[in-house]
């Protein structure tokens, strides 16, 4: 129910069981309570290309999210968030009727219908979902109420997966609930399950992984292909990692992630058929196409292939509709090609084919152990790196562009070695890779931010476990 090991307590458990009980009103007296706790995570390297199939490397936060649940007697799910909403609801009820009427549970489709049809409590999908993916896939009876408590630390918006660590704790809790084991691999690809069918966001699974299955100062090594874990590969004690916020959401002008994905399934789609890969109509706009060379996968393309084969042969923009006469549609599941849009290919297709070949280098320098001077710029160089190929994408903004800057022109000499932008782009928070011991000047380099921008600036650090290795507190009867 606890650590697997000795592991000492995050220092925000403490916290949140004292703000369970200030909260007595919501629960029911009478019944235990389950507590799971799950973080954000800063993408080191890997990002976008997680859904071409590439390496990433992620670091567990030490900033994360709780949720306390508990079975009630009560004709519905209730969730109450403690975080500032913006103009969103703090608080929703789903009544079971609505997940499961006349006892037959919803289908995806339909229960993400449900979900948004409150705007104010949209954010409540993200754990309504979580019960609805175990109903469907673990068999869990929706036949008596929740009540959930989310408590989040991990900062909305910012392109730190709060979204994931959200649903993770919910997913974890309500798996003690229910007396559900379920290892973190498979809860990380239920979570997965939550964004993409219930919430309708066509993420990756790097971050359910990472909250899942992270471990405290060390970089998940993912193999997205679609989710083999690699190792946990620890920092040299010569090098830290910091987040430094840039105060974008994101950035008007910038470019869509979704069009990004999008824009990369249609590169794999005229490689494949460049390559005389056997593709069939499956669905309006879908595809599957018999790939044995290179599994589906565009980060298994090499750059010696692209660019002898097939870089040319890739338009940098498409009209949607000529591209799906010609080519019947993608293999993705998750991008849907509209005919009235014309997509830019080339960048977001060369992306992860390059940074996969990034992502591997970059793990490698650090099981070397980062202890010479050249390997520490090397490893700098790779971010920076990627950073310009974000920016290739149209995933850049003014604010990580000015933050990288400021980044590079303090350099070595200050201790910094390199910065990239992390997440989906278009804004969000920049990763730094510091010598040791360098928490003011990357201070430092926040506070230029903010002058030089008038931006408000934050600086993430610390890492902590993620929920697996956390497990769970089974929490006494409030009135006991």
């Amino acid at each position: 129910m606890r650590y697997v090991d000795a592991a000492p307590e995050p220092s925000d458990v403490a916290d949140f069981i004292a703000t369970v009980r200030t909260h007595a009103d919501f629960f029911d007296g009478g019944a235990p309570i389950t507590i799971a706790r799950a973080p954000g995570r800063l993408d080191v390297m890997g990002g976008i290309a997680d859904y071409s199939g590439a390496l990433v490397l992620e670091l567990p936060l030490e900033a994360a999210c709780f949720c306390a649940a508990q079975s009630t007697r009560d004709a519905g799910i209730t969730v109450r968030s403690l975080a500032e909403l913006r103009e969103q609801a703090r608080e929703v009820t789903v009544s079971l009727d609505a997940l499961a009427p006349n006892g037959a549970l919803l289908d995806y489709d339909a229960a993400r219908m449900v979900l948004a049809s409150e705007p104010s409590g949209r954010w409540a999908a993200y754990v309504l979902g979580a019960l609805v993916v175990l109903a469907r896939e673990r068999q869990v009876d929706v036949t008596h109420g929740v009540r959930m408590l989310i408590d989040s630390r991990v900062p909305l918006g910012k392109g730190v997966s709060s979204s994931a660590a959200l649903e993770v704790a919910a997913m974890k809790a309500l798996c003690g609930e229910y007396g559900k084991d379920i290892d973190g691999r498979a809860l990380a690809l239920l979570c997965q399950l939550v964004e993409n069918r219930v919430v309708g966001a066509p993420c990756g699974v790097m971050d359910q992984m990472t909250a899942a299955i992270g471990e405290r100062d060390r970089l998940l090594a993912l193999r997205c292909q679609p989710a083999e874990v690699e190792g946990q590969v620890a920092l040299p004690p010569t090098l830290e990692v910091w987040g430094i916020d840039s105060g974008i959401r994101h950035e008007v002008g910038g470019a869509d992630y979704g069009a990004v994905r999008v824009g990369a399934a249609m590169g794999y789609r005229i490689i494949a058929d460049v390559a005389g890969l056997d593709a069939r109509v499956v669905a309006e706009g879908r595809v599957q196409v018999d790939d044995p060379r290179w599994c589906g996968y565009l980060a298994n393309v090499t750059p010696s292939e692209w660019e002898s084969a097939y870089r040319e042969a890739v338009p940098e923009v498409v009209d949607g509709a000529s591209f799906l006469q010609r080519y019947g549609g993608v293999a993705d599941p998750m991008s849907r090609v509209d005919p009235s849009c014309s997509y830019a290919v080339r960048h977001p297709t060369a992306h992860p084919i390059y940074e996969h070949q990034r992502v591997d280098r970059f793990r490698g320098l650090l099981e070397a152990g980062g202890e010479d001077e050249a390997e520490r710029l090397d490893l700098g160089d790779l971010m920076y790196q990627s950073h310009a190929s974000y920016g290739a994408c149209g995933l850049g903004s003014t604010g990580t562009d000015k933050l990288v800057a400021l980044v590079r022109a303090a350099g070595p000499a200050a201790g910094l070695y390199g910065a990239k932008i992390t997440g989906g782009g278009s804004g969000g928070v920049v990763a730094v890779l510091a010598r040791a011991g360098s928490r003011q000047t990357v201070d430092r380099v926040a506070r230029d931010y903010e002058h030089l921008t008038g931006r408000p600036s934050l600086v993430l650090g610390g890492s902590s476990d993620g929920a697996t290795r956390f497990g769970t507190i089974r929490l006494a009867p409030l009135s006991s």
